[in-house]
């Protein structure tokens, strides 16, 4: 007897249309990370840690930050990451997955209206299905129609607040978000903004702020700032009025009953913001490069967005797949993506630029990518 039959059977219908996943080991030349500053192996991270050891901080927190887990790490990450983006406040969860469900499945009360970007990440949608709001999505970038479902919420009779939540840059697009247009539409509606700044920060704005760096500050905007992309650690950071964070600690389930990330990693976030201050030269770099591989991939039908995510899509899932793996044999360290990441009918290969990679390596890949593009039915 198999007691996990139906669990068995799902997995060989996975497996059947090309969607089984499975761990890969790390291998080849970098074109699949989020370590766009190539700051994951930095070693200005790395004695930050060294020292942040030698001092006495502590590898574990030791519990929730409302017992005993809150360290004097969390607490200055917090002021330094409210003054660097600009914000009232911060709060440091563990990954930006927490802190998305944390945020969407609390801020939000009954009789609100939540309403999201259909390409939002799945962290958003956990959130979402955990919150006492209703939730609506709307077609991607289209201010438009949010503006419009807000609209006729208030028609139907809805009296609660309304709840816009957006990605400022897309993380399997490469796109931006209207930003400028989404904070009309959020006054004119008296709406809370919800901004996902999880693949921007760091890599655009003054200063690595973000696409939404002129944004913060304003009493209805909270950015979320992933600390394991371009900044090169791990957690993430929510930054908006003081209210959102003691709301969160007082009544954020997410937050309450976790083990508090550890302060370590907090000692070395801390210095990745320091970084970003201290070398724009990364940032240059990264725009530099995201230039060249938009230039050279094209011809390999590569879609320019003008950020550093350039999506090749291939279409149906088991071509994308035979792709991804004959780049991987040659040394590309390549993924493919496919539903329900991405939409039915659009599997892709994901090319992230990083400083993990240089100009002969875009240009090999370039080559290689037409060569195997060549062979294809």
């Amino acid at each position: 007897m198999t007691l996990l039959l139906a669990q068995q059977n799902d997995l060989k219908t996975l497996e059947g249309g090309a969607r089984l996943r499975r761990l890969q080991p790390r291998t080849g030349l970098d074109f699949s990370s989020n370590d766009y500053l190539g700051l994951a192996r930095a070693e200005r991270l790395r004695g930050a840690v060294a020292a942040a050891l030698a001092r006495g901080v502590s590898i574990g927190s030791g519990g929730s930050r409302l017992l005993r887990g809150n360290d004097p790490e969390h607490e200055a990450l917090e002021a330094e990451a409210a003054a660097f983006f600009g914000s009232e406040a911060a709060l440091f969860f563990s990954s930006g997955y927490a802190a998305n469900a944390a945020l969407l499945s609390t801020l939000p009360q009954r009789g609100d209206l939540i309403v999201h970007d259909a390409l939002i990440h799945a962290s958003a949608h956990e959130g979402m299905r955990l919150a006492r709001a209703e939730s609506v999505a709307t077609p991607h970038n289209d201010a438009t129609a949010i503006d419009q479902a807000i609209t006729d919420w208030r028609r139907r009779g809805g009296t609660g607040r309304a709840w816009i939540a957006v990605e400022s840059l897309y993380s399997m697009d490469g796109d931006r978000a209207p930003l400028a247009d989404l904070a009309a539409v959020a006054a004119r509606h008296a709406a809370m903004l919800l901004i996902d700044e999880a693949h921007a920060t760091g890599v655009f704005g003054p200063g690595g702020r973000g696409l939404a760096a002129d944004l913060e500050g304003a009493e209805n905007v909270i950015t979320l700032r992933t600390c394991g992309k371009a900044l090169g650690c791990e957690g993430a950071l929510l930054c908006g009025p003081r209210t959102m964070r003691d709301f969160l600690v007082n009544r954020g389930r997410a937050f309450i009953f976790s083990t508090a990330p550890s302060p370590l990693m907090a000692s070395a976030v801390r210095e990745s913001l320091r970084i970003l201050a201290d070398e724009p030269e990364r940032r240059d770099r990264l725009s530099a490069l995201t230039a060249f591989a938009e230039r050279t991939l094209a011809p390999c039908g590569v879609t320019p967005t003008g950020s550093q995510i350039l999506p090749l899509v291939i279409g149906e899932d088991a071509p994308t797949m035979q792709l991804a793996a004959a780049l991987q044999a040659a040394g590309f360290d390549i993924r493919g993506i496919r539903p329900p990441t991405v939409p039915p009918g659009t599997a892709r290969l994901r090319v992230s630029l990083t400083l993990n990679v240089g100009e002969a390596e875009i240009a090999a890949l370039a080559e290689t990518l037409l060569e195997l593009r060549a062979r294809e039915p």
